[in-house]
């Protein structure tokens, strides 16, 4: 891949990051977390920052040390070797498959309350493929188009806040001041730590995609100093976004009403009585939506070019140019039939999410083992500027959550699929290595024999052909033929040497 003179800076990098982070599993999937957790989401997202801040960190280190476009997947083939790159490279791509799949039900599911016989599956391919296209243009273009799309996103969370602070306080026109509303009503643990455990998985999904400036390092500008910078941005503005919409949303409306189907924040404004916000809101979270696709398709053509530099992909996706172009439209194609295998379920979109975040805490997982080996065996990135705070306890901690939350996902109810489809991903992408390897062996191996084959065919032939001007007793001209085979002699060693 060529490097361009100026590459992607902190800020291009971090409003980057939040297009893909903030999407259709914040605005649409942070319903089945606040059911699972009631008003202890809070607690759950404060501890879903913490991780993510850890997991950036580690993949930080890393990526400074080594700003390679394949990212974490380059890591892990290097402290664990090929086999692990390949399946978590694979497994990775599949999860961010399956997530920007459930994206495009997630917009279909909006677009219906305006047009409700619209078809699901039409619109979903539609959207599917105007985001690969629209990818096809570029970093620099498709980071500024991302900036204002994301934006606008940030824009719409931070207006709900202000009309439910309002709410709250009694500024709003027509409106009593709603106080501490429904919190006062509700447990605060409802579930208790199991509760805490069921949105986890939930959680973290909706953090997911904070990866992508990993992802981006190659095209950035001075990796060493930008990387760090984006994501002490990226986490600041997520946790600080996440935690006040949560705070100012409990208060309006029981967590029993939420559901999958609606926004938390378009079902709060309704109830409310502010359907005209809720009618725009919606609106924006399309465009939200639309966002987080755009940057997730960036991070999935760069994934598959590398895999396909490595070996580890078909050598068709192999691109050498600064957009990777077949990597972009075979990841389209992947969110196409990721999308036509959902619709085959009762629940669409939980399943799409669920093993789409099982995926990526799969990822996640292996980012926070490879780092911890990475340390041990290298040290700090290079200056010994070392970003993982009180290491190694620290990526002790967050791996072992993440593994916790991985075992809980068998008890929450409905995200069965999503586990059973993540466990076969990892199966079914070991097998294909072990095959690939074996294969590779093997015509290696027969290739070899068959050079060996023809080598010594080509030895006795030689051998045989100069024993031929060189023992024919009944040759009329003996002396001429043997003074000259001393000469012969000494021009075939060469050339038999030659053909050996």
């Amino acid at each position: 891949m060529r490097k361009k003179d100026k590459g992607l800076s902190a800020w291009q990098l971090t409003m980057m990051a939040l297009g893909t982070v903030v999407g259709g599993s914040f605005f649409l999937g942070s319903a089945v977390a606040i059911n699972a957790a009631g008003p202890s989401i809070i607690i759950a997202y404060i501890y879903g920052g913490v991780l993510v801040y850890l997991i950036l960190y580690a993949l930080s280190e890393m990526t400074v040390a080594n700003p390679d476009s394949g990212s974490f997947r380059t890591f892990t083939a290097q402290v664990f070797g090929p086999g692990a790159g390949f399946v978590v490279g694979w497994v990775y791509w599949t999860g961010m498959v399956l997530a920007m799949s459930s994206e495009a039900t997630a917009v279909s599911i909006l677009v219906r309350e305006w047009f409700p016989n619209i078809s699901v599956p039409l619109l979903g391919a539609v959207i599917i493929l105007g985001v690969t296209l629209l990818n096809l243009l570029g970093a620099d273009k498709l980071s500024k188009l991302e900036s204002g799309l994301a934006a606008v996103k940030l824009l719409a969370i931070v207006s709900f806040i202000i009309f439910a602070i309002l709410l709250i306080v009694g500024l709003f026109p027509g409106v009593s001041a709603i106080g501490t509303g429904e919190l006062q009503r509700e447990p605060w643990m409802p579930g208790g730590f199991g509760g805490i455990a069921g949105s986890m998985l939930i959680v973290i999904f909706t953090y997911a995609g904070f990866e992508i400036i990993g992802l981006a390092a190659s095209e950035a500008d001075n990796p060493g100093k930008t990387i760090p910078r984006a994501i002490a941005y990226t986490v600041v503005t997520l946790v600080g976004l996440y935690l006040i919409t949560f705070l100012v949303l409990l208060p309006l409306i029981p967590t029993a009403m939420l559901s999958e189907e609606v926004s938390p924040m378009v079902a709060a404004l309704n109830r409310w009585g502010i359907g005209w916000a809720g009618s725009v809101l919606n609106i924006v979270l399309v465009t939200a939506i639309l966002s987080t696709m755009l940057a997730a398709m960036f991070g999935l053509g760069r994934m598959m070019r590398s895999l396909a530099e490595e070996g580890d992909a078909p050598r068709w996706l192999k691109d050498q140019k600064d957009v990777p172009y077949r990597g972009i439209l075979f990841s389209g194609f992947g969110m196409l039939a990721a999308l036509g295998l959902g619709l085959m379920l009762p629940s669409v979109y939980l399943f799409l999410i669920s093993s789409g975040g099982f995926a990526l805490l799969f990822t996640y997982t292996v980012i926070l083992a490879t780092h911890i080996r990475f340390r041990k065996r290298n040290g700090c990135p290079p200056d010994g500027k070392c970003q993982m705070p009180l290491y190694p306890y620290t990526s002790w901690f967050a791996l072992l959550s993440l593994i916790g939350i991985i075992a809980s996902i068998p008890f929450i109810s409905g995200q069965a699929p999503g586990l059973i489809a993540g466990l076969i991903m990892i199966s079914f992408y070991s097998v294909i290595y072990v095959v690939i390897r074996n294969v590779g062996k093997s015509q290696v191996k027969t290739l070899s024999s068959h050079g060996m084959i023809h080598k010594n065919y080509r030895v006795r032939a030689a051998e045989e052909f100069s024993e031929e001007l060189t023992t024919d007793k009944k040759a009329p001209k003996k002396d001429k033929i043997n003074s000259s085979g001393c000469q012969c002699n000494r021009n075939l060693g060469p050339n038999k040497s030659k053909i050996k």
